[in-house]
């Protein structure tokens, strides 16, 4: 992952050159000149918000193609075990350039599915001919990041829907032509956010409709997780892909396990839109240390090119004048932390561990969270529909994260079946995306301000529920 390998990746659909200034360390960006560009590749790439509200045939059993058999594509099939078993998918084909995993994934897959995947390997570039209509339905993509957008474009083109670990993109030229394309073919690609899928997030998205929290003004969210053992590790993600992204970017590299969640309470692209952000990095310490302390030459030397720092906070701006602060350290020695932090005028609320604050007044004294037992019954009051409905299946399911994975593919494959609209589009999952190529531009500006441009041609301004809540 050099970065000459990154600016070609940037450059794959022959809308390359704005990364390049968004990524270079040597230069500074100019972000009047930056909006411009972006606004102007938006406008040349005709965007309409066709596929806001898709409504794709229906699918009675999904045909699913697995790319990336690695931690993350060996946890998501396991949580499609039920949904095979039930008849509303099949799992048709398999595809990793390691063909030991195959042989791994092969095995799980047959303790509930009869049929035998195709497995697609042998070279960096065999998963292209399972991006075929005559052997798939959803292209499931589960591989290093770089190889997301490619591959969701790929799908699309070829007549699939795409479904996308996160992030989906990373370059600006990447969100837009992820948009563009979903409108051109028709296709559904949709970010698998699993946090969206949470029972405290979805539990604070129903307090928030059903106004306890009165007006929403503030939000607070990161993904903080100590990843430098697994990071280090060359068999957890394999060839040390992920920690290679940290020795040529700086800036919030992942942003969406904390932002997705804050833009459901938000309304974001359902009457509200992310307008602006301004972006800083600390210095980097952690992880160089970490690498320096290792036997290993290679990564002693790694220990010198680290160029992410160890703790990057954006201040991110809306339509509506909301406010959300967005951290990300994977660095640091903590406890994991996603912060999910909310702030109504009614209530406000702060995770890890959960306190809930219901507001009395402003000559109220007792500024106090409320007790456990008090806060048990909010969450019985306000359980969210669908936690209520799939908790039987997610206690049988908890390995999904505390069983928001099965959650996730729940929805998806079951929104597939009936052909309705899925939770998330592809333009939450650009504009989330996007955030974190223009976190990368403003710390190379040196903090300046970042306009977030409109993916939806106006369509963030049609006020709707989150269709998190839709029975399917």
């Amino acid at each position: 992952m050099r970065r000459l390998d990154f600016l070609r990746m940037s450059g794959l659909l022959g809308m390359g050159g704005l990364f390049s200034s968004f990524s270079s360390s040597n230069s500074k960006a100019h972000p009047e000149e930056l909006d411009a560009e972006m606004q102007q590749k938006i406008k040349d790439a005709g965007l309409n918000g066709s596929v806001f509200h898709l409504k794709a045939a229906p699918i009675p059993k999904v045909r699913i193609a697995l790319f990336g058999l690695g931690n993350r594509g060996q946890s998501l099939i396991e949580m499609l075990n039920w949904l095979v078993e039930q008849g509303h998918a099949e799992i048709t084909a398999i595809s990793d350039v390691n063909p030991k995993k195959i042989e791994t994934a092969k095995e799980k897959i047959k303790t509930f599915q009869s049929s035998t995947p195709v497995a697609f390997t042998g070279n960096e570039n065999a998963w292209e001919v399972a991006m075929s209509p005559d052997v798939a339905d959803l292209a499931l993509i589960c591989t290093p990041w770089e190889l997301h957008t490619k591959m969701a474009l790929k799908a699309m083109e070829s007549g699939l829907h795409a479904a996308s670990e996160v992030p989906i993109a990373y370059t600006p030229e990447d969100s837009i032509a992820l948009v563009k394309t979903a409108e051109a073919t028709q296709r559904h690609c949709i970010m698998l956010e699993n946090c969206c899928y949470n029972r405290e997030e979805l539990w604070l998205l129903n307090m928030i409709e059903e106004g306890v929290f009165g007006t929403v003004t503030h939000a607070e969210c990161a993904y903080l997780h100590d990843l430098r053992q697994l990071m280090i590790d060359p068999t957890y993600y394999e060839d040390r892909w992920r920690l290679k992204h940290h020795l040529h970017r700086n800036g919030n590299l992942y942003t969406t396990h904390g932002l997705g969640p804050v833009c459901m309470y938000f309304d974001i692209l359902r009457g509200d839109t992310l307008t602006h952000l301004t972006s800083m990095s600390s210095k980097e310490a952690a992880l160089s240390e970490a690498l320096a302390a290792t036997d290993d030459p290679e990564l002693q030397a790694m220990s010198k090119q680290v160029m992410c720092g160890d703790v990057n906070t954006t201040l991110i701006g809306t339509a509506k004048g909301r406010s959300i602060m967005l951290q990300f350290d994977v660095h640091s020695g903590r406890p994991y932390n996603r912060l999910d932090k909310v702030i109504g005028s009614k209530a406000s609320h702060y995770g890890y561990p959960s306190r809930l604050y219901i507001d009395h007044g402003a000559s109220w004294d007792g500024h106090r969270w409320l007790s456990d037992e008090m806060e048990a019954e909010y969450r019985d009051q306000y359980e969210h529909p669908l936690w209520s409905r799939l908790q039987k299946l997610t206690e049988e399911h908890p390995q999904g994260h505390g069983g928001m994975d099965f959650v996730m593919m729940y929805r998806l494959i079951r929104c597939l079946n009936q052909g309705e609209p899925l939770d998330m589009n592809v333009y939450d999952g650009a504009l989330w995306s996007l955030v974190g190529a223009l976190s990368e531009a403003s710390v190379s500006a040196g903090s300046q301000r970042m306009d977030i441009p409109d993916l939806t041609a106006g369509l963030w301004q049609q006020a709707s529920k989150h269709p998190v809540g839709r029975e399917v």
